[in-house]
């Protein structure tokens, strides 16, 4: 099976999107922080934990995920534990963002032509480029996005396809392989202006050692995990994960801010509690 080519993806991207149930929430001007999973590093649910924190400070966030690939728990996994009633109602995802700031649109719901597809994923039993192209189908398009893959390749594939598209974005990859700011390592990012490398420091945080990042051996684990960061009991090296991850978005979202400005606005998110309220906002 030979490698995908850029120009092909971004038709499959441009299909997937033509064919899934769309959600107009541009009123919203909203941001998603998605992954492309894949890394094989079972860390807990950074980029959702990154969503509501960024929901914290009050942006809007139309999220995208399904059920875990390469982790113990995927967004879909956790939030469901949690309580949230997944649906592709749109009355009910705009209610989400007025009350939380956040709505969750949960894949199978939104893309039925994928009902067709997953039986031949199956049966290949290897990875294809359906494993990359879940982020890039967001059935809401929001403007803002921070992309997590896995390798330089499909670092590179991104790059080609989100430079003809008209979106705010951060591709990042950390050298040592997360789809994420994992600060194990610095992080390759490609923006609408510029390729660079972030290194912790750049946050004003320490690197921390990968196994600081597990997500644990079981949803429930990984549940728990959840909810202690957002309570305050999280280590500081689950927070400062999340907190990169946040300000990261914050500054795509708020170019004319500094990146240790947006630290300091995702850190108040996170230990003012208000991203735990904006999640508490919309469990039913």
């Amino acid at each position: 099976m030979r490698p995908i080519a850029s120009v092909e993806l971004a038709g499959f991207r441009d299909a997937m999107v033509e064919m899934c149930l769309a959600t107009d929430l541009s009123e919203y001007n909203a941001i998603d922080v998605v992954g492309t999973g894949g890394d094989g590093k079972n860390t807990f649910n950074i980029s959702t934990l990154s969503c509501f924190v960024i929901a914290g400070t009050g942006v809007k966030v139309t999220k995208h995920g399904n059920y875990a690939v390469s982790s113990t728990s995927g967004s879909s996994n956790v939030l469901e534990l949690l309580g949230y009633k997944f649906s592709n109602d749109l009355g009910k995802l705009k209610s989400d963002l007025d009350k939380g700031n956040f709505c969750f649109h949960h894949a199978p719901l939104f893309h039925p032509a994928m009902k067709y597809i997953a039986p031949v994923r199956r049966a290949l039993k290897v990875q294809t480029f359906f494993n990359i192209l879940g982020p890039m189908i967001n059935p809401s398009s929001p403007k803002f996005q921070i992309l997590g893959v896995n390798n330089l390749e499909n670092f590179n594939h991104y790059k080609n396809v989100y430079e003809t598209l008209d979106v705010n974005y951060a591709i990042v990859n950390s050298m040592d392989g997360y789809d994420e700011i994992s600060l194990t390592a610095d992080t390759h990012v490609a923006s609408n202006h510029k390729d660079f490398l972030l290194t912790p420091s750049d946050f004003g945080m320490e690197k921390i050692q990968p196994e600081k990042l597990f997500g644990g051996e079981s949803i429930d684990e990984a549940a728990k995990i959840f909810i202690n960061i957002f309570e305050g009991n999280g280590t500081r090296e689950q927070n400062n994960a999340v907190i990169a991850n946040s300000a990261l978005g914050l500054h795509i979202y708020y170019p004319e801010k500094s990146l240790m400005d947006c630290v300091g606005m995702a850190r108040e998110s996170l230990e003012s509690k208000s991203a735990l309220t904006k999640l508490k906002a919309i469990i039913e």
